[in-house]
């Protein structure tokens, strides 16, 4: 866990806060995952989210029944050999 020190008190789950320009930045000290809104309470809430699918708290790798149901079939949409771009690793 990230640890911040202020008057000699230790601050578990650190969150940094602040404005700029027309908005608002929250940082996740402990991921560095940092995100923006227009309010602080919205860049608060895109931040819990963004560290929830960093984190593996949200998010999933869809079924074949979610792909079919959106119009995509597995059969004919796979990488293959090929190795998937740095991003997705």
């Amino acid at each position: 866990m990230a640890t911040s020190t202020r008057d000699g008190d230790d601050h578990k789950d650190e969150i940094r806060l602040w404005r700029e320009d027309d908005g608002w930045i929250a940082k996740d000290v402990e991921t560095g995952v940092t995100t923006q809104g227009p309010s602080r309470s919205a860049a608060l809430e895109n931040l819990d989210d963004a560290v929830a699918l960093r984190t593996g708290a949200a998010g999933h790798e869809p079924t074949d029944a979610e792909l079919k149901e959106m119009g995509i079939d597995p059969e004919d949409n796979t990488t293959g050999d090929q190795e998937p771009p740095d991003v997705l690793k």
